[in-house]
């Protein structure tokens, strides 16, 4: 039996791997556009590549049916990737929040290891090569690419992803062949993204850095808090804090809806906690500027635009502001509200969300209801992972699911 398999990322690696191992007589061709495989893995984590995380659930997942990620996390569980794992020769080390890395933290060792073992089952390679086309025609598979025609193949496996990180050579091929095979997708987004910020003043505040609860309001109402690191930016926000919101936010900016950002700089403060503290620090030299005393509660950037904000003088002196100043001073650092108007895009994204309609994959198998022999895996379907390693636990899972599907 033949096999190709588009797109040697997470997926379409553990599928190559776990068809040949389940059956040695399998003829296997993994393609991919890059010049070697494994691109996204090596970027993840910054290098680190936070590979999978210990707790694992449909709550973790977004998409159109966040349940259909159930059969592949049963299957493919924490304690299954670690054995996995192990028969490749890759060791584990077990961070913070549940977070899963590779024992060396280095992304590059997980990717050579990965290699090494296609090598040693013959899994047949074929680089810098973009599969464009798949025609089914009777009970086989032709591929397709700009100067090249592969045929007779039984079963193919689309693990090609999606727009995230083009400077990978990302692209929505696989969303494009799927199309032509009788398909629907969900509308693509960048998740996991900074987020665009419309003030006069967000590029003063950039470099600033904070812990603060964020609260995502949708058309006025409350929808998500998160919290976490905010760093603001020349365009606006990231940071981990932005990034497990961005998701949400994104998704609905593409649904052109009305986006802002509540922040709360002292999550742990009440009203009242914070009116003392501020007080407390200007009556301390009374004749000295207040944006200077400030800086005792908050970073020197933030201090002269919180006044810019609450509409005081930024030369005004301490013992000018007034009981009323300090409560609105209070409030703006309680309940700092950003307009967002866009993300960073895909370029600056680590995931993409939308993708292959799931209720048209089986979720047990990862092959299509509507083609037989045709199969998806990964990014490419619409499942969205949160921040902790849950995209490529997805990406491993759903190729086991489906490697063990394509060996039959």
């Amino acid at each position: 039996m033949k096999l190709a398999i588009i797109g040697a990322g997470a997926a379409g690696i553990v599928a190559a791997i776990t068809a040949k191992r389940q059956n040695s007589k399998l003829h296997i061709d993994l393609f991919d556009n890059n010049k070697s495989i494994g691109k996204k893995i090596l970027a993840s984590g910054n290098g680190r590549c936070n590979i999978s995380n210990t707790i694992l659930s449909e709550s973790n997942y977004m998409g159109e049916n966040p349940s259909f990620v159930n059969p592949a996390l049963k299957e493919f569980n924490y304690k299954a990737f670690e054995k996995f794992c192990k028969s490749i020769g890759l060791l584990l080390d077990i961070k913070e929040s549940n977070k899963v890395y590779p024992q060396s933290n280095e992304a590059k060792s997980v990717v050579n290891l990965l290699q090494s073992t296609l090598d040693s089952l013959n899994v047949n390679i074929i680089c810098e090569t973009s599969i464009n086309d798949v025609i089914k025609k009777d009970k086989t598979f032709t591929l397709s690419s700009e100067d090249k025609t592969f045929e007779g193949y039984d079963k193919v496996l689309i693990s090609s992803g999606l727009s995230a990180a083009p400077q990978l050579r990302a692209t929505e091929d696989g969303l494009n062949i799927a199309e032509k095979l009788g398909h629907s997708f969900n509308p693509t987004y960048p998740s996991l993204v900074g987020l665009n910020v419309e003030s006069n003043y967000h590029h003063k505040l950039a470099g600033v850095k904070k812990e603060v609860t964020t609260t995502l309001l949708i058309n006025g109402q409350k929808e998500q808090d998160t919290t976490g690191d905010v760093l603001f930016t020349k365009y606006g926000v990231s940071g981990f804090g932005i990034l497990d919101i961005s998701q949400e936010a994104s998704y609905q900016l593409s649904l052109y809806q009305d986006i802002k950002l509540n922040i709360n700089f002292f999550p742990n403060s009440n009203r009242n906690e914070l009116i003392s503290q501020i007080d407390t620090l200007l009556k301390a030299l009374p004749n000295e500027n207040a944006s200077v005393l400030l800086t005792g509660l908050v970073s020197n950037k933030l201090a002269p635009v919180l006044l810019e904000v609450c509409k005081l003088d930024k030369e005004i002196k301490a013992k000018d502001v007034n009981a009323k100043m300090v409560r609105n001073l209070a409030n703006q650092l309680l309940n700092w509200r950003l307009q967002i108007v866009d993300t960073q895009g895909f370029k600056h994204a680590e995931v993409s969300g939308g993708g292959v309609r799931t209720d048209e994959v089986e979720s047990h198998t990862m092959e299509s209801k509507k083609v037989k022999g045709l199969y998806f895996a990964g990014e490419v379907l619409d499942v969205t992972g949160h921040r902790g390693g849950y995209n490529l636990h997805f990406a491993w899972a759903s190729g086991f699911i489906a490697g063990r599907s394509l060996a039959k």
